[in-house]
């Protein structure tokens, strides 16, 4: 069994390859960080082929997609991600651009070329990382949170067109809460309640994309928040997701 991981490099993606090397499984992982790759391909117990690029280029992302082609990959894991914090009149556009290039852009096309070869052999696994927040609106992280919205509908919407057609390609989204990761350094914030481990987090979404569950949420009390949003009006659930947010900002001055 192979599978490409994006975003490898650090965090629950680094976390997701070291598990699944464990498991026996060979690896194809990306990143922008060639050093960091060259040392996981020595430092993992399976097979480890490795690409550097740079999502937030589009032929970046297709070059990824063809050096896949010269292996039968079984699972694709869209990792890689990050997010910008403050007033949205006040973020840096070109920083915003190469955000949503990688959490939307790239993960959309590897989704699309990838499901188009499991369906053809009728198996695959896609994971698709997206976080809690891809179920608000989030103030002070609005690009970030829409972006993850996008990962979150898109994956439900393709998981019910399998379900129709029969197929067994599955597909899952996975939504952590907070993760201790290099995620809240480039994105400028520093989290108001304690983070999950990125090994916790990583072992239970490979674990569960691998049965077949679609949403996957790692801890009760994300899930709590989640089902609190959905019951409570939108003005109030924004309201108080901006106050958290808040907190960050009051954290880094």
């Amino acid at each position: 069994m192979k599978a490409l991981i994006t975003g490898a490099t650090s965090g629950i993606g680094k976390c997701m390859a070291e598990y699944l090397a464990s498991l026996g499984w060979e690896l194809v992982l990306t990143g922008r960080n060639e050093k960091a790759l060259s040392q996981l391909e020595n430092e993992l117990p399976t097979k480890v082929y490795t690409i550097p690029a740079d999502l937030s280029d589009k032929n970046e992302v297709f070059k990824v997609y063809r050096f896949c082609q010269k292996h039968d990959i079984d699972m694709l894991v869209n990792n890689a991600g990050f997010g910008i914090f403050g007033e949205f009149d006040k973020t840096d556009l070109e920083n915003e651009l190469d955000m949503i290039n990688v959490n939307i852009v790239a993960l959309h096309i590897l989704t699309k070329l990838f499901l188009r070869d499991f369906k053809k052999k009728n198996s695959g696994t896609i994971l698709n990382v997206a976080s809690s927040a891809g179920f608000l609106t989030g103030p002070l992280l609005s690009s970030y949170y829409a972006s993850k919205n996008y990962v979150v509908r898109l994956t439900l919407a393709i998981a019910r067109e399998l379900k129709k057609s029969r197929s067994k390609v599955k597909i899952s989204v996975l939504c952590p809460g907070p993760v201790d990761t290099e995620f809240n350094k480039r994105a400028g914030v520093i989290f108001s309640i304690k983070p999950a481990s990125p090994v916790t987090v990583a072992k239970y979404g490979i674990d569960c994309a691998l049965k077949g569950k679609t949403t996957i949420i790692p801890t009760f009390m994300i899930k709590a928040g989640i089902i609190a949003s959905r019951i409570l009006p939108e003005e109030i659930v924004s309201a108080v997701t901006y106050k958290i947010q808040e907190k960050k900002l009051d954290n880094n001055e």
